[in-house]
C-alpha cells in the first residue's frame, strides 16, 4: 500500500533538492540564461521527482532511509566529521562551476559534443544511484547502527560488483554534470569532493565491520569499494 505521507515528504524534499541546486548554480551565475544549467535542473528535476514515485511504490524503505536526516546523533564522530567535509566540499564545488565559467575562466569550455556526453555520462550516474538505492533500503543518508531497522547485508545486483555502487554512481554522475555545465576546471576540482568521499567510506567500513553480521567476509567476496578491477 502506498505510503502517502512518505511520497508528499519524498517529493517536497525533491523540489527543495533541486531549488537548493538552482540556488547554488544561478546566483553565483548572476544570469538566469544560462542554457546548459536550466537543461541540467529540468533533467534532474524531473528525474528526481520520478525517482521518489518509483521508490514510494516499489522500494518505500529505501525512500525512507534517504529521508533520514544527514546528520544524527547516531552517527559515529569519524563519519560525521567526513560528512561534514564531503558537505562543505560539494557546496563549495556547485558554487566553484559557474563561478568560473562566467567569472573565472579558467580553461576554455568543452566543445558542444563533450558537453552532451557528460550529459549522458551525468544521467547514466543518476541512473546507477537509483539502481543501488532500489536495490538496498538500507543505504542511509548517514552511517549508523541499523539493527532497529533489521540491517541486512546486501551482496547481489550492483553491490554483487563494488561494495559502493551508490558512490560510484554519484562521481559518475558529479564528473558528467561538470561537463554538461562546461567546466573543465570543475571537473578537476572535483578530486576535493571524491577525496573527502573516500574518506567517508573508510569511516563507513570501520563501522559496518562492526555492527553488520557478514561484512568482512563480503569485503573479501566482492575487492572493490567503487571502480571494479581498480580500487
Amino acid at each position: 500500500m502506498l505510503n502517502l505521507t512518505l511520497l508528499i515528504k519524498g517529493l517536497v524534499g525533491a523540489l527543495l533538492q533541486v531549488a537548493f541546486f538552482g540556488a547554488l548554480l544561478l546566483i553565483p551565475a548572476g544570469t538566469w540564461q544560462w542554457t546548459e544549467a536550466n537543461q541540467f535542473l529540468y533533467f534532474y528535476g524531473l528525474l528526481t521527482l520520478i525517482s521518489t514515485v518509483f521508490l514510494a511504490i516499489k522500494a518505500p524503505r529505501s525512500l525512507e532511509a534517504r529521508l533520514e536526516i544527514p546528520m544524527s546523533k547516531s552517527q559515529p564522530l569519524s563519519d560525521r566529521i567526513a560528512t561534514t567535509f564531503l558537505l562543505v566540499f560539494l557546496v563549495g564545488w556547485f558554487v566553484f562551476i559557474p563561478v568560473d565559467i562566467f567569472h573565472l575562466k579558467f580553461l576554455a569550455p568543452p566543445q558542444h559534443i563533450i558537453s552532451v556526453l557528460g550529459g549522458i555520462l551525468s544521467l547514466f550516474g543518476y541512473g546507477i544511484m537509483l539502481t543501488a538505492l532500489y536495490q538496498n533500503e538500507f543505504a542511509t543518508t548517514v552511517v549508523r547502527d541499523q539493527s532497529d531497522r533489521g540491517h541486512e547485508l546486501r551482496d547481489t545486483g550492483l553491490y554483487g560488483l563494488v561494495r559502493h555502487p551508490f558512490y560510484a554512481g554519484f562521481i559518475l554522475f558529479c564528473l558528467g554534470m561538470a561537463l554538461w555545465l562546461q567546466s573543465y576546471a570543475a571537473l578537476i576540482a572535483g578530486l576535493l569532493p571524491i577525496t573527502a568521499l573516500i574518506g567517508r567510506i573508510y569511516a563507513e567500513e570501520t563501522m559496518l565491520e562492526e555492527y553488520l553480521t557478514g561484512y568482512k567476509a563480503y569485503m573479501s567476496k566482492v575487492r572493490y569499494r567503487i571502480i571494479p578491477f581498480i580500487w
